[in-house]
């Protein structure tokens, strides 16, 4: 990893690598990534909020009740349809791509799946989330998972961010210790609802 870091230099921000930017802060957190140097190694942090863990677990729920989707129609292995424009006399380029139309079926699946969600979302499901961490070592970077209940709408925040993270990884501080209790269930989700509500709207 410290070979890796030397031959590809990250460009660091008051030495955080930095991925997104954050035009326009939101109401609601979900998740993000953020990466920091650590005795001459990258650590990255994968982030989420509860919430997000709440939220996944709605979408997987939702495709668990919905069933299995309709086999593809031999159609949409094809390639898709070149659109070919003239060039001189007897010549031609291909332009564009034209894809295949998603069969009835399939539409009418995702319909299904999109109600089935919408349903569990305005309701809640029995879940409960707690704070976690877990690591792991790749070829490039320890790879840090933290799901811890935060707000991250700007650079200050991200910071505040690495620095519990560099406190959790040497043993500084627990997440018992900093969320004592903490869990994240259907009426946290429920409360949440208009301010979801809210961050979808800003976005259309």
């Amino acid at each position: 990893m410290k070979q890796y870091h030397r031959h590809h230099p990250w460009r660091l921000e008051n030495g955080l690598f930095i991925p997104h930017a954050y035009p326009k802060p939101r109401k609601l957190s979900w998740w993000d990534d953020v990466g920091f140097i650590l005795n001459g190694r990258r650590v990255m942090v994968w982030w989420i909020h509860p919430r997000m863990k709440y939220a996944d677990a709605i979408g997987d729920l939702a495709w668990k009740e919905a069933g299995e989707p309709p086999l593809h129609g031999a159609d949409l292995f094809e390639p898709s349809e070149k659109q070919w424009k003239k060039v001189g006399r007897s010549r031609k380029r291909v332009v564009a791509y034209r894809s295949h139309r998603m069969p009835d079926s399939q539409q009418d699946y995702y319909k299904k799946l999109h109600t089935i969600e919408k349903r569990l979302e305005s309701e809640g499901i029995d879940l409960v989330v707690r704070p976690s961490m877990s690591a792991k070592t790749v070829s490039w970077c320890t790879g840090i998972s933290l799901c811890v209940p935060a707000d991250i709408r700007n650079k200050e925040e991200i910071g505040a961010l690495v620095a519990l993270a560099k406190q959790l990884i040497k043993g500084e501080k627990t997440l018992a210790d900093e969320f004592p209790g903490y869990q994240y269930g259907r009426r946290d989700w429920l409360s949440e609802a208009d301010l979801r509500n809210h961050d979808r709207e800003q976005v259309d």
